[in-house]
């Protein structure tokens, strides 16, 4: 699956615009709501998501001049490289690492005020990104399927923010991306293909996007793997 770079760059562009703008509007109480991510609240959710959009930066930065060897979709079904590989095996090591940063905060609001510097330096690197290849993970992708692989992240993270919370959805770009990559996933099985499409449906409209759980609501699926926890370099 392949996705074309100006494509995902808007895609991308509209999927953070849209979870910022939700993001903004949280306060304290809405942050230690429960999400769809098992163990974390919407404040950890958000911990996650900052955490890897600053390791996006490193990948905007790492063009490269080599072949892809994998895609938007065939990017889901690889382990990422880990600097703890038996952190990267522990789901609770995982889940209490975010946990406990989301903790360091003297108020949850905090943690907004320190991501929103973070995203707004995305969106402009993004917005310059050239169309080309760049090196991530020890991988090589097409810069429209790296952008793609963030807007899927972006687009299911915005949804497990809504456990409890009554918000606005993701835009139909970002949800449009997420249905393709679960498509080309469908017949590919393995941890992360399944990850991926109990998430939720292939619909494309945002009035009718919901959420498929497989487990009961106290044993929820984490979603995408998560790629970006330092301690086990994980999605």
């Amino acid at each position: 699956m392949h996705v074309d770079h100006h494509v995902a760059q808007a895609a991308f562009g509209a999927s953070l615009t849209a979870l910022m703008r939700v993001v903004d509007r949280l306060s304290d109480d809405d942050l230690q709501a429960a999400s769809y991510c098992r163990g974390w609240t919407v404040g950890d959710v958000l911990t996650h998501l900052h955490l890897g959009l600053q390791e996006m930066l490193l990948g905007i930065v790492a063009t490269t001049d080599a072949d892809p060897d994998t895609d938007a979709a065939g990017y889901w079904r690889l382990a990422p490289p880990s600097n703890d590989d038996e952190a990267a095996q522990d789901d609770i090591a995982q889940i209490r690492f975010t946990r406990l940063l989301t903790s360091a905060y003297r108020r949850p609001t905090g943690l907004v005020g320190h991501m929103r510097p973070t995203v707004d330096g995305v969106t402009l690197a993004v917005s310059r990104m050239a169309d080309g290849a760049v090196a991530f993970q020890r991988r090589v992708l097409t810069t429209g399927d790296f952008l793609a692989t963030w807007t899927v992240e972006v687009a299911v993270h915005h949804l497990d923010l809504t456990r409890e919370l009554d918000l606005p959805p993701p835009p139909a770009p970002g949800l449009t991306i997420a249905r393709a990559t679960i498509e080309a996933l469908a017949g590919g099985g393995g941890r992360s293909s399944s990850r991926v499409r109990s998430r939720c449906t292939t619909s494309t409209s945002p009035e009718s996007w919901t959420y498929r759980r497989r487990r009961r609501p106290d044993s929820q699926s984490r979603g995408p793997p998560s790629r970006r926890s330092p301690a086990a370099r994980c999605r």
